[in-house]
């Protein structure tokens, strides 16, 4: 069997268990493709995983390779695949309940794949899939976020929550944002009303808005009930609200975890990066090799937009 160098977990733990090593190379099965990794990025989700905590959610087999990215070129194609071939440049999101993409190669479900955006390169390619999916599932497919509606995102300069304001603004909504140290960027992307959480407590400024999208759990979800309108609804990314506390303030609740028709999603992305309409931003690009540092920085929960880790120079 052929190998390939990849990022492996053979423990759940800090980052110290990110190993690069060698480890089989995969090869596709009937409906899938094997693609040759360019780059993939860093997601809070995948610190999750490494830390053990979606165990509960999902079987794992370990050793396991993390990474739910991944933007490169279609090496082979498994049985009954017929929509891509050899040599196209394709983006999609992997993982997620297998090996992903921290790897120099990576085996993914011909469903879950699109042609690349022809105006992003490999890294920036990288920087959108599960992101842009998960922004997709809480706005568009659970809010039906709509013109002239106002949306509240908490964690706004994020990597889901710097294209969740632009999703919001494709959409024709109004869009308030919190952050601390990166709220130069929000006005960068145009967001209409920025709050310091830092110094300023939302729910004293911020009323009666239409959706709130939630990537930051905690106190911040429980302190973001008051601020909607009868009829309203919290998305929350990282923790299931309470139903009680919905019925009690006469709103919806609702839990993702961007599982939308994947290809037919990026596909119809495609169009929107290429037209400028989504624009992903990568503040930082590390080499594969530097995977522990990618994780400690994520888990400083300051990112502006994506960490992205090249895999071919």
């Amino acid at each position: 069997m052929s190998s390939m160098k990849a990022v492996r977990i053979h423990a759940y733990g800090s980052p110290d268990v990110l190993t690069y090593e060698d480890a089989p190379r995969p090869t596709a099965s009937e409906g899938e493709v094997l693609i040759r990794v360019y780059a993939t990025s860093v997601n809070p989700f995948d610190c999750a995983v490494r830390a053990g905590y979606m165990s509960a959610y999902f079987s794992y087999s370990l050793p396991l390779i993390l990474g739910t990215d991944v933007s490169g070129i279609i090496e082979t194609v498994g049985d009954g695949v017929t929509d891509f071939g050899p040599g196209d440049s394709v983006y999609a999101r992997a993982g997620v309940t297998r090996d992903g993409a921290y790897a120099e190669y990576v085996v993914v479900p011909a469903s879950d794949v699109a042609a690349k955006p022809q105006s992003l390169d490999h890294i920036n390619s990288a920087a959108i899939p599960h992101v842009i999916l998960t922004a997709w599932q809480a706005l568009i497919e659970v809010a039906d976020l709509s013109k002239g509606q106002t949306v509240l995102i908490h964690g706004a300069a994020g990597g889901v929550g710097h294209l969740a304001v632009q999703l919001a603004q494709w959409r024709g909504a109004e869009v308030i944002g919190t952050a601390s140290v990166n709220l130069d960027f929000l006005r960068e992307l145009g967001v209409d009303e920025t709050i310091d959480y830092s110094t300023t407590r939302f729910e004293e400024v911020v009323s009666e808005v239409d959706v709130v999208l939630d990537l930051v759990g905690g106190d911040t979800q429980q302190r973001s009930w008051s601020v909607l309108k009868p009829g309203g609804i919290l998305v929350s990314t990282v923790q299931p609200p309470s139903e009680e506390a919905a019925a009690a303030h006469g709103v919806r609740q609702q839990f993702v975890s961007s599982t939308p028709p994947i290809g037919k999603v990026l596909t119809e992305v495609v169009t929107m990066v290429d037209a400028g309409q989504i624009k992903p931003v990568v503040s930082t690009i590390l080499p594969l090799q530097e995977i522990r540092k990618a994780h400690e920085l994520i888990e400083g929960r300051h990112t502006r937009g994506k960490i992205v880790l090249r895999v071919v120079n």
